[in-house]
């Protein structure tokens, strides 16, 4: 038995490292990025045996390489950043381009050109922003953490960015749709909304419970991504899963230098106009047009730098969102003539009824013309039994909504059960915390390991039934989920 639970031990240790050392290809294949390229001379003839470098200053990452017989070289499997490339020859000035920007899954192209002249002597360039994807046919847009922070996200959903692409019908806009039934909210090139995939650093991130666009289980915010990519169409095998959009995220690791920030975003009601519905019943029952309340602050925080210099370094991130607000709720309750023991019903023959006082339990009510008013006593009559009302259960229960008197004819009877409309309050808190760690396994970062977590702890109280009461429905979300992954490059 012993020997057994050894071996399980031993097998359940080989999976570990297997699964670690396999973050080596899934991390190749999604949320990095690659550089290719050709070296030249002056007269267009290619130049082998270049020594190519290539840094990332912020993390004090350095990629080598070497330019091939045909002065090709290829970078692969970089971490998505701003890089510094230099090109070196025995014969030709030093060529540096400096800010070249490589994106997710956006393979990048930088080729360069040598001068004749002294290894002393550098030829600088300043690079374009965004470097070409050359090297596939793949179409989509790839987002910088500048892009990201600067776009207005009412709700501070990131993803949300894919409804700025060509080729995607956004509804999640429009309260007249409803997204757990329409296919249009967020589909892209005529695939179904639950069609696109997301990942963050690689990892799978989708609500497949409910399959919305653009949404994902684990908390993304603005200030934790670094950048993302989102591919309309012709993905390679290594992003396609589904026939919509592939959205790939890469999260925000700490760098050489400290860095943080902060943030609050406040919106009340002074500035929101009334419901139409809620007027009208306001209108009916003479109350004050008093628009319902409508009450969101986001806030939050993050913080990124070294542990140890050049070596080991984190980042965090917590954002917090308070809504608090009054929606537009109706109900049906009894009227004050239910209330009071009389029945109301519409006659077949509306001139045989034409309406008039009918006694109650307690007072008289009026009885329009077309309808017929049964009494107590005609009640207690026609019982078999001769009970007639329960006096002791149901007519209590009746006149407990006394406090709520019809203002919306646009439900019930109009009789027996009219309409309450009323502003239902609605809770809605959202905490989310992220982390990431990064630690260099070598000095240039050859063999990184990394270490990034999300939890989200978001409760929503609904609206209650009436007035005062307790939310009919509450839920929350506790989605976590983390990542450990080894890079080898």
């Amino acid at each position: 038995m012993l020997r057994q639970i050894r071996g399980l031990f031993g097998l359940c240790i080989i999976v570990l490292v297997v699964s670690l050392v396999g973050q080596k290809v899934a991390s190749a294949q999604t949320g990095t990025t690659s550089l290719r390229g050709t070296i030249t001379d002056k007269s267009g003839a290619t130049v082998a045996g270049a020594k190519i470098t290539l840094t990332n200053t912020a993390q004090a990452l350095e990629r080598n390489s070497e330019s091939g017989n045909n002065g090709e070289y290829e970078i692969l499997a970089l971490p998505p950043g701003t890089y510094h490339l230099t090109v070196e020859k025995d014969g030709f000035r030093k060529a540096e381009q400096s800010n070249l920007r490589l994106l997710v899954n956006s393979p990048g192209t930088a080729n360069v050109t040598l001068e004749v002249g002294s290894a002393v002597q550098t030829v600088e360039v300043k690079a374009q922003e965004q470097t070409l994807n050359t090297s596939d046919a793949s179409l989509g847009v790839a987002f910088s953490d500048r892009q990201v922070k600067e776009l207005p996200l009412e709700a501070g959903n990131v993803p949300e960015l894919l409804s700025l692409q060509a080729g995607v019908a956004y509804t999640g806009n429009r309260s007249d749709i409803n997204k757990d039934t329409d296919t249009r909210n967020g589909a892209v090139n005529g695939a179904r909304s639950d069609q696109s995939n997301i990942t963050l650093d690689g990892v799978d991130v989708n609500t497949d419970t409910k399959g919305y666009a653009f949404t994902a289980v684990l908390p993304i915010t603005q200030d934790s991504i670094q950048e993302f990519r989102v591919t309309t169409s012709n993905y390679n095998a290594d992003q396609g899963r589904s026939s919509g959009a592939q959205v790939s995220f890469v999260s925000r690791s700490g760098t050489s230098q400290f860095h943080g920030g902060f943030f609050e975003t406040h919106r009340n009601t002074a500035t929101s106009a009334n419901d139409y519905f809620i007027k009208q019943a306001e209108l009916q029952s003479g109350a004050p047009n008093t628009p319902p309340k409508l009450i969101r602050n986001n806030f939050g925080a993050f913080l990124g730098g070294p542990i140890k210099k050049d070596r080991l370094f984190f980042f965090v991130d917590y954002e917090g969102h308070r809504q608090r607000e009054a929606q537009s709720v109706v109900r049906i309750v009894p009227s004050a003539a239910m209330q009071d023991g009389v029945i109301q019903y519409a006659c077949a023959d509306s001139t045989q009824c034409p309406g008039g006082a009918v006694q109650g339990l307690a007072a008289s009510h009026n009885v329009p013309a077309g309808y017929f008013g049964l009494t107590p006593g005609d009640i207690k009559a026609m019982d078999p039994q001769g009970i007639g009302i329960s006096t002791n259960v149901v007519l209590p229960y009746l006149q407990s909504f006394a406090p709520f008197q019809p203002n919306d004819n646009s439900v019930g009877d109009g009789v027996n059960f009219v309409g309450f409309r009323f502003k239902g309050p609605v809770a809605i808190s959202t905490n989310w915390y992220i982390a990431r760690a990064d630690y260099k396994l070598t000095a240039n970062g050859n063999h990184t390991i990394f270490w990034r977590g999300g939890l989200r702890n978001d409760p929503e109280a609904g609206v209650p039934y009436l007035p005062n009461g307790a939310p009919e429905i509450t839920q929350v979300n506790y989605s976590k989920g983390f990542r450990l992954g080894i890079r080898r490059y």
